[in-house]
């Protein structure tokens, strides 16, 4: 059902025959036509033939004949193709029975694992956890849909010296009192006062040194208090996931510590394979290709001076595990750009030690920032990071008030749960319409506008639909004959076949912002549908097909807003 890819596998037997070996025939959408193929300008200085010539033998072989109403060559050596009518109308009559709307599940399943949230214990979740957090879930949703066995994994940092002066911050509060501070939720002014503690009190610095050591060397009272931390804030995670409408769960939490064991191994391993050096006391790796701003390799410290273990140790650790032990062939980890060149460097570290080769690939998910009005970093009034809860509490109330200012019918308990759906979309969309690398204003006004790029008004646009079958009384009937008479009817049935190429797009890159604007293109497409082909004034076949084009427009937009963790509602 994806029109792109029968455009292209009729092409590229033409184009194989045309220029001696395998070509793309690059397929793309057009103004101009429905599809073109500007394959044959990039063929012409290899070929040493004009791009025209090779354009008009190209069509000259390919059997476009029952796909395509017109092809020809246009410009310095464009090919044009316009669909037939009849069939379209076949191809997307053809979607109204299947319920993946197109889109096959992967001939080639992988085990993926996605690293992504990654809160720190003891913290409260900020706004700089949101992309990680939102991109990892449209991820995990996404792959999983293709049927690929897709691993979760949420990289909690609930290992290393702090702490030490957290277990004694714990231990002076007493059980009962520190349980109850932690699940207030007041993570941060638990951790600032042990801090502050550290900072100040050289006799509880003392013994926070000294529980760390226990911490690390088993001691079954410290790991008792420590895991009393970590599920402590486990519960916490859980309930600001449940929040964002996630899909992680508690079975999802593998903190550092659980590679703890593996650290000495990996360091040894590596050790013996002759991939450290020994550089002021620390053992380090010097992947090749990195080096500073005056030319000197760049080392990855697998284990430092005191004998200690950094990231650069668990990430390897992490790594290994990963691809030896869960036979993941795609790793993915959701983490901001800032750490790009420290993955990089893992990544060539395990390349040369085996853990990563082929078909096991790692990839860096990076992401910009999210900013303020002011184009700098979100900050609070007090100039604090933005805690994720207010920051996702704020958003449900403004679309909680919007939708009663739009609708003053609206009962507590639907305004509630369109408030949520709206607001909490509305941030997830900001989000993943952007290009991953780039950043990001947050814009209450523009993101919970029911105009433009936006949620809100992709929920609107599938409500409308809905509320036409409400008013019809009737469901679609599949077996429809699909008419389009008009080129507004025409328009919609493009865009519907264009869902399982740019899904397709979307596995390959994890760039969101492609498949969120397809589904911007898609409402906007079937807003001019709905001004210009009356529905339920339509009578006979005209109506019942405009009704399948209808029914199946919600259901793409439901689907894609689902693949990108956002929920639509049944009315606005």
């Amino acid at each position: 059902m994806d029109l792109e890819k029968l455009l292209t596998d009729r092409l590229v037997p033409a184009f194989a025959a045309v220029a001696g070996g395998p070509v793309d025939p690059v397929v793309r959408r057009s103004p101009r036509a429905d599809f073109q193929s500007d394959a044959a300008l990039a063929l012409a200085r290899r070929l040493g033939r004009p791009p025209r010539e090779i354009a008009a033998a190209v069509l000259e072989r390919a059997e476009l004949g029952d796909l395509c109403a017109a092809a020809e060559v246009s410009g310095p050596g464009f090919l044009n193709l316009t669909v037939a009518d009849g069939a379209l109308a076949a191809l997307v009559g053809g979607l109204a029975g299947d319920e993946r709307l197109g889109v096959p599940v992967s001939a080639a399943p992988e085990r993926v694992v996605v690293d992504y949230s990654a809160p720190n214990v003891a913290k409260e979740m900020h706004v700089g956890h949101l992309r990680s957090t939102v991109i990892g879930d449209a991820a995990v949703r996404l792959l999983d849909w293709l049927g690929h066995r897709v691993v979760r994994v949420n990289h909690l940092g609930d290992w290393g010296t702090p702490f030490g002066m957290l277990i004694e911050h714990l231990v002076d509060l007493g059980e009962a009192e520190a349980g109850r501070a932690l699940s207030m939720g007041d993570l941060d002014r638990f951790y600032r006062t042990a801090r502050w503690k550290f900072d100040t009190d050289e006799v509880f610095r003392q013994r926070s040194r000294r529980r760390v050591v226990a911490l690390q060397g088993g001691d079954p009272r410290t790991r008792e208090l420590w895991r009393l931390l970590v599920e402590q804030s486990e519960r916490y995670f859980l309930a600001v996931y449940a929040l964002l409408d996630v899909t992680l769960t508690g079975v999802d939490f593998r903190g550092e510590s659980a590679y703890n064991d593996r650290l000495a191994g990996v360091v040894a391993d590596l050790d013996r394979m002759g991939l450290l050096t020994s550089s002021d006391g620390a053992e380090c790796a010097f992947p090749p290709g990195f080096t500073g701003r005056d030319g000197a390799a760049l080392p990855l410290i697998a284990r430092k001076a005191d004998g200690g273990y950094g990231y650069p140790a668990t990430d390897l650790a992490a790594l290994r595990h990963r691809t030896d032990e869960l036979g993941a062939t795609r790793l993915l980890y959701v983490v901001g750009l800032p750490q790009r060149q420290h993955f990089a460097m893992v990544f060539a570290v395990a390349e040369q030690a085996g853990w990563l080769r082929p078909p096991a690939r790692a990839e860096h998910l990076g992401f910009g920032s999210i900013l303020g009005a002011d184009g700098r970093m979100l900050r609070s009034r007090a100039g604090d990071s933005v805690k994720l809860v207010t920051l996702l509490e704020e958003a449900v109330a403004r679309a909680t008030e919007l939708a009663r200012a739009k609708n003053p019918g609206l009962d507590a308990e639907a305004a509630a749960e369109i408030g949520r759906a709206v607001g909490i979309g509305a941030l997830k969309y900001a989000d993943l319409a952007t290009e991953r690398t780039r950043d990001h204003v947050l814009d209450w006004e523009r993101m919970l506008s029911l105009d433009g790029n936006t949620a809100p008004y992709l929920q609107y646009a599938y409500a409308r639909i809905r509320s036409v079958f409400r008013r019809a009384g009737t469901d679609p009937r599949p077996d429809v004959q699909i008419v389009l008479a008009e080129p507004a009817e025409r328009a919609l049935a493009v865009e519907l076949l264009g869902f399982a190429a740019v899904v397709a797009e979307t596995e390959r890159t994890l760039a969101f912002h492609h498949l969120a604007g397809y589904l911007h293109r898609l409402a906007v497409t079937f807003s001019a549908f709905y001004e210009r082909c009356p529905v339920l004034r339509a009578t006979g076949e005209l109506r019942e097909s405009r009704l399948l084009l209808a029914d199946l427009t919600a259901r793409t937009l439901r689907q894609g807003l689902h693949l990108l963790g956002i929920r639509t509602v049944e009315r606005m």
